[in-house]
């Protein structure tokens, strides 16, 4: 099941998109999609709402270095345990929305493409082996990175937390497999990264039992599950599309912040 976020004359709602490629509608629900599931009867063809990010989360838990290659190429050792850092909230945007490039504090802005997994349970301290039953869906993401000032700064709160650094959607994908995805991102339609989610070196279930035993996780928080080789700079302009097999393309646009 698809589960998409969208505004329709001004409103703001979730609903499940239906139908084949080219036909889909959206079938809104009522209220949020973590629990039983009640639709209003309103639909909507697809090419007459506009999709905003398939959710806001109250945290943003990103995996850094979970791809042999990527850590490789940025000169960095693999990690023996998952390496976590945040993104706030407020770095979210959905598909079509533009990407800001801090031109004032940053000369090198980087696309990293990921798989992120929705968690749908209130959960803590969950064994890799339930992993599965706090898990709500999987949607692409895109963990935009301030590349110099990560590398000035020696943390990364700055680098990967500016407003619009994390692009979302195009909506939840909650019946899916994420073991051996394909995972694709595109730069003005040059293909930059290509990679397996199979190569994660941390897979799913051991990312949400490490990060669950730190914190309490709920409904709609997000854990980005790492970027595979590739990165490389955006320019003010540039189209970048991260695509996930199963899931859909997450598109955004470089735009000035002036």
């Amino acid at each position: 099941m698809r589960i998409a976020r969208y505004t329709k004359d001004g409103e703001v709602a979730f609903g499940v998109i239906e139908g084949a490629r080219g036909e889909e509608v959206v079938a809104r629900i009522d209220g949020h999609p973590f629990g039983t599931i009640r639709f209003t009867g309103e639909r909507h063809p697809l090419k007459d709402v506009r999709l905003v990010a398939p959710l806001l989360p109250t945290k943003i838990i990103a995996i850094g270095r979970n791809y042999a290659a990527h850590a490789a190429e940025l000169g960095n050792e693999v990690p023996e345990e998952p390496l976590m850092f945040l993104k706030p909230s407020s770095s979210v945007i959905g598909p079509g929305e533009g990407i800001v490039y801090p031109a004032k504090l940053s000369e090198r802005v980087d696309f990293e493409g990921e798989l992120a997994v929705v968690i749908g349970r209130l959960c803590r301290d969950v064994p890799a082996e339930r992993a599965n039953e706090v898990i709500f869906g999987y949607t692409c993401a895109n963990d935009v990175t301030a590349r110099d000032l990560q590398n000035k700064d020696g943390q990364w709160t700055r680098a990967k937390g500016f407003d619009t650094f994390c692009p979302l959607g195009p909506w939840i994908q909650t019946e899916l497999d994420p073991s051996d995805l394909a995972i694709t991102t595109s730069v003005n339609g040059e293909l930059r990264q290509s990679a397996r989610t199979s190569q994660l070196i941390h897979d799913i279930p051991k990312l949400i039992a490490h990060v669950s035993a730190v914190m309490t996780l709920i409904p709609g928080d997000v854990i980005l599950t790492g970027t595979p080789e590739g990165v490389g700079p955006l320019q003010v302009g540039d189209e970048v599309s991260v695509g996930i097999e199963g899931i859909g393309t997450l598109t955004n646009r470089v735009i000035s912040r002036d």
